[in-house]
């Protein structure tokens, strides 16, 4: 219902004064007393304003969506959008740890994480740990993974800890379903697992892994010959435009939970 327009009068109306307003007035009932309910009027200030040059230093630092994976060298959060409406593959070469927490920080987004691995009392703690107490991350043998059921409201994670050559899974990509395979070291199954992912994450290696490595992503010489030196917990990830250098920094509970960053488990 509209409510009707008030026309102004500087007449006495009938039920009192009528109320002035002003720079440094108050609005005031019979009596001159504050009338209540109004509250005070506030101190008057010029209008705040910036010139067009100046609008980039209101500009905040938001970026992307998806998973928090570390800091990058600027100290910067780094994302990875790891729940797509379109298949997407993602190959670690690295350690077991930077992969559960991969799974646990995803888990924390509302996927379901579905384990694929040979090596289940080494997740156990994990998936018992997470969603206080609700199964979002399940553990299952190798080759023994069901149909998952992937939505836009439950997207899923696929992690296929296998070894070193892990077998051709029954559960693969798909809309709202990622996989992420880990492997230990650089296998002779890794080349064709890179070709088709989307986004490959590389830990310390050896020299002789780092130069292969080079040779296969067309990485720089000083990239290169870095991935031997890496410290536990940072992981060069690339895609097929970009590379970055990520450090993995984990909380208080991941700490806790998983321990302290490291390579080999």
């Amino acid at each position: 219902m509209a409510f009707p327009a008030v026309q102004p009068s500087s007449s006495v109306s009938p039920a009192g004064p009528s109320v002035r307003s002003g720079r440094g007035a108050q609005p005031t009932g019979r009596g001159g007393r504050p009338r209540i309910g109004f509250g005070l009027i506030g101190p008057r200030r010029d209008r705040h304003a910036v010139a067009l040059e100046q609008l980039d230093a209101l500009a905040l630092p938001v970026g992307d969506d998806g998973v928090v994976i570390g800091v990058d060298a600027e100290g910067r959060p780094a994302v990875l959008g790891i729940n797509r409406p379109t298949p997407y593959e993602v190959t670690l070469i690295g350690g077991l740890w930077t992969a559960q927490v991969m799974a646990l920080r995803a888990a924390a987004t509302g996927a379901r994480i579905t384990v694929e691995t040979g090596r289940a009392p080494a997740w156990a703690s994990l998936a018992q740990a997470a969603g206080g107490g609700q199964p979002c991350i399940t553990l299952h043998d190798v080759g023994r993974v069901p149909p998952q059921g992937p939505s836009a409201g439950s997207p899923v994670v696929v992690v296929r800890d296998c070894g070193m050559r892990p077998p051709r899974g029954r559960v693969v990509s798909g809309p709202w379903q990622s996989v992420v395979t880990l492997l230990p070291y650089l296998s002779p199954v890794a080349p064709r697992l890179m070709e088709k992912s989307a986004l490959i994450g590389i830990q310390r290696v050896s020299p002789d892994e780092a130069a292969q490595i080079g040779r296969i992503m067309s990485l720089p010489r000083g990239e290169t010959e870095a991935l031997s030196t890496l410290a536990d917990g940072v992981t060069l990830w690339c895609t097929a435009r970009d590379r970055q250098f990520v450090m993995t920094q984990a909380t208080d509970a991941e700490t806790g939970l998983l321990g302290a960053a490291r390579r080999m488990d």
